[in-house]
């Protein structure tokens, strides 16, 4: 038994195609994607990538069966998979595709379909690019996230702010959020010292997560606003307490 990865009915992960684009052909050839709910099609308009493999395989006496697995990244960190029925059982011998929305609809319509029992799955592992956004720390907003990168890191002063491998990473962000850590924020005119530290936090189109600490003071000879950017929040709450030690 072999199970045929050149002319299995899945994309490879290189493939330029949009998440949009994916979730159009999946239904495209689905027969049955008219029982999808509302909910799940109206949830998957707004992926912010996709992701997918093939979970197991069932090759024998020319018939064959594959089932597949799709995840799409949303917009609020949460991920939704899709599962595919790929199976040549029916009448003719055509390859056929049905899509059930969780992995029991698809092991009932799977044990419907006849094919020798004798004959045991190919299982693979799943390993999936998108694995872990279901535990995404935050709720992300696609809103410009890679310019809001740039231009976070061009207004940042202090010398050991994230270098061009940072950059090169956050030039794919697909959505980010902004939260206040520590203090208010500072004004201008406002007299007295101040201090803020605000996390970025970016979504890459992997899934993974990268957060940048900005640090705004004005801890400065003329009181003037400073920012300054670093990878870890103990990086930069030690600038902030170098700062304040250089106050007189």
């Amino acid at each position: 038994m072999s199970v045929p990865y050149g002319t299995a009915a899945y994309e490879p992960r290189e493939s330029p195609e949009s998440p949009e684009e994916h979730l159009a052909r999946l239904l495209g050839r689905a027969l049955n994607s008219f029982e999808l709910p509302d909910e799940t099609i109206r949830r998957l308009d707004r992926a912010l990538a996709y992701d997918g493999s093939l979970h197991s395989a069932h090759h024998s006496a020319g018939l064959h069966r594959e089932t597949y697995r799709h995840t799409w990244l949303l917009a609020d960190g949460s991920a939704l998979t899709l599962w595919e029925l790929v199976h040549n059982t029916a009448p003719g011998s055509e390859p056929q595709h049905e899509v059930y929305v969780d992995e029991e609809e698809l092991r009932t319509a799977t044990g419907r379909l006849p094919l020798p029992a004798d004959a045991p799955d190919f299982e693979l592992p799943v390993l999936m690019q998108l694995s872990q956004v279901a535990e995404t720390r935050q709720t992300y907003v696609p809103d410009g996230s890679a310019d809001h990168a740039r231009r976070l890191l061009r207004r940042a002063e202090n010398p050991d702010r994230p270098g061009a491998d940072i950059a090169s990473l956050l030039a794919a962000a697909a959505a980010h959020q902004i939260t206040q850590a520590f203090g208010r924020p500072c004004r201008a005119g406002r007299a007295g010292l101040c201090f803020s530290l605000y996390e970025h936090a970016f979504l890459l189109g992997d899934g993974r997560e990268i957060s940048l600490w900005e640090v705004e003071h004005t801890a400065t000879p003329d009181g003037r606003h400073m920012c300054e950017v670093y990878a870890t929040e103990d990086a930069a709450r030690d600038a902030m307490e170098r700062r304040a030690a250089q106050v007189p």
